[in-house]
């Protein structure tokens, strides 16, 4: 028996809940509630274009091509489903950006100097907050992980910090109230749960904190109670701003740490270890910016092989 999108979407929520992540699901749902229904409505049959012009709206109103793609795989995932059961006849759709956008336009970083000046002004400004940031300027972790982090998680004997979970914000949207929440869970793949060498110089800076917290404490909060990642993104912005640094990303930390493993010839396979990537093809393809300096080095090495003079 056919049905509608609305429908249908209902269903796949339902069986779709058993197998992933509640963050995860959250998402979809995001996707589902905030972007899909309302602009597929009581749709029983979606076409190629019918997902061009969702493209092409959810552009002009300003959402990023990786968001509108996204939600684009939800809707796939959701129709297949339909078509396995019997109850929707499902196309292969194709669908073109328009010109001057970018699925993925590279996230800007700290360059080397700037990143310099952070991690100085860090190390003479010891503080919970200030050592978290050192920590993800060191070790690479994501805001989720470094938020998450406990003092039982430092190991200050072996000098190594273990990654087990992570911090979220997870949406709850299923009906018409919107609400979210904050959940303590695994990290997002298994690659993630790894254990992090620190340096001699992060090492001393943690020792004199470690001594003065219960091992149940959180590192950047200094209480039980984690400290909320939004606020803490905000306190880095802070922080940028009064140094007379450019606003970036907080996950551009783990990109310029990425970057200057790249830069200091830091092999892949190890970068993409202490990362928590499943495979080094990540790794290159969203943490690595080679800048100008390298392109020329790279050229000037081809260069000679060539024996042009």
């Amino acid at each position: 028996m056919k049905t509608n999108l609305k429908r249908l979407c209902t269903r796949w929520k339902e069986e779709k809940r058993k197998w992933v992540k509640e963050s995860t699901y959250a998402t979809y749902v995001q996707h589902i509630n905030c972007l899909l229904l309302p602009f597929f409505s009581e749709s029983e049959s979606i076409g190629e274009a019918d997902v061009q012009r969702y493209v092409d709206e959810k552009i002009s109103d300003g959402l990023s091509p990786k968001t509108v793609r996204d939600s684009l795989n939800v809707l796939k995932m959701v129709l297949k489903y339909g078509a396995k059961l019997g109850c929707w006849d499902y196309q292969e759709f194709t669908v073109h950006f328009p010109k001057g956008t970018r699925s993925s336009a590279g996230i800007k970083i700290l360059d080397r100097r700037q990143r310099q000046i952070l991690a100085s002004y860090l190390a003479e400004h010891p503080s919970l907050k200030n050592l978290g940031l050192m920590i993800c300027i060191q070790s690479g972790l994501r805001l989720g992980e470094v938020c998450a982090l406990q003092w039982k998680d430092m190991d200050v004997k072996a000098g190594i910090i273990h990654i087990r979970k992570t911090i979220s914000r997870v949406w709850l949207s299923d009906g018409d109230e919107k609400s979210c929440t904050l959940r303590i869970g695994t990290p997002k793949t298994d690659s993630s749960l790894r254990d992090i060498p620190m340096s001699s110089s992060l090492l001393k800076s943690v020792k004199p904190f470690k001594r003065n917290f219960k091992d149940d404490c959180f590192v950047i909060s200094g209480t039980p109670q984690p400290l909320e990642p939004r606020g803490y993104r905000e306190y880095f912005y802070r922080l940028l701003n009064k140094l007379g640094l450019p606003k970036v990303h907080f996950h551009a930390l783990r990109h310029g740490f990425a970057s200057g493993c790249i830069e200091s010839k830091c092999d892949y396979k190890t970068v993409s270890a202490i990362l928590g990537h499943a495979s080094i093809a990540t790794t290159l393809n969203m943490y690595v910016h080679p800048g100008y300096d390298d392109k020329k080095r790279c050229i000037e090495q081809m260069t000679k092989v060539l024996g042009v003079k």
